[in-house]
């Protein structure tokens, strides 16, 4: 029976614990600051914002090289292994079809999937699928929970200035929003490979008022779990926590996003990403 190993990249926030338990393989995204070329997945925590404050231009993130991809393809095919490769949203990034040329060259048997999220909204989806290869189940019946654990999910960012979104040419994606604005506060939500806002206003009650609001809809739903990202303080996330809690079944995961995402959504942003049954 051929067995079936899981890929990510490193925009998909999980616990490392996590990644060593179930075997998952992460290609590095990279980050160049100043000059400098560092790989997402060395950075320590804290590491990353210190040296977004103080570079002089905005950072700079690159998708792993084609090469990396088929590189890693081949090795981990070594014994005969089936593979499904989940990345981030082709609208975030290219590292998707990087991956897709990355299979073409490796000779191995890959399947590619655009997870249609990033960060934990990702992680769910990843690992669903390296629990399911881990308990032996067939390529197809872990494409089909893929696709119904993708269908379930919804990403929620609040960004606390479009300065970096605007600079880094993500804004564009972000429909609707005048980036002479840059001091509002959004919240938007993911859908379809867009970042549609949902919530404008100015200071931080524009979080809380949503958080309130959010709060009341689980309250209806099934929810099977939530995580929670940040770039800088965990101050607000760790509030979000505290408010949700109560309305999901298991505990609620804090964790800060890579160097990939920080670049994006600036300092002082958040994520709430919820899976439901």
């Amino acid at each position: 029976m051929t067995s079936i190993k899981i890929v990510t990249d490193s925009s998909t926030t999980i616990e490392p614990e996590l990644v060593k338990e179930l075997g998952i393989t992460v290609v590095p995204l990279s980050v160049m600051v100043d000059g400098v070329v560092y790989s997402d997945s060395d950075l320590e925590e804290g590491q990353f914002l210190k040296l977004m404050r103080t570079s002089k231009n905005l950072p700079k993130t690159s998708q792993p090289p084609v090469g990396l991809f088929a590189e890693t393809f081949a090795n981990l095919a070594k014994d005969g292994s089936q593979i499904i490769a989940i990345h981030l949203s082709h609208a975030l990034s290219g590292t998707v079809e990087a991956a897709r040329q990355g299979a073409n060259l490796s000779g191995a048997d890959v399947t590619v999937i655009d997870s249609g999220f990033t960060d934990q909204a990702a992680k769910f989806q990843v690992v669903e699928a390296a629990r399911l290869a881990q308990a032996g189940a067939s390529k197809e019946d872990i494409l089909a929970e893929i696709a119904y654990v993708q269908s379930k999910t919804e990403l929620y960012i609040g960004v606390s200035t479009l300065e970096n979104l605007v600079k880094g040419g993500r804004i564009g994606r972000v429909t609707g929003l005048l980036s002479s604005l840059l001091n509002i506060r959004v919240i938007m939500e993911m859908k379809d490979h867009q970042l549609n806002p949902i919530v404008k206003g100015r200071g931080n009650k524009t979080f809380k008022k949503w958080l309130e609001e959010f709060h009341l809809k689980l309250s209806d739903k099934s929810v099977l779990e939530v995580g929670i990202s940040y770039a800088g303080s965990p101050e607000f996330a760790e509030e979000i926590k505290a408010r949700l809690q109560d309305a999901v079944p298991t505990p609620i995961s804090v964790l800060e996003t890579g160097s990939i995402i920080q670049t994006h959504t600036g300092e002082d942003a958040w994520a709430v990403l919820v899976r439901y049954e």
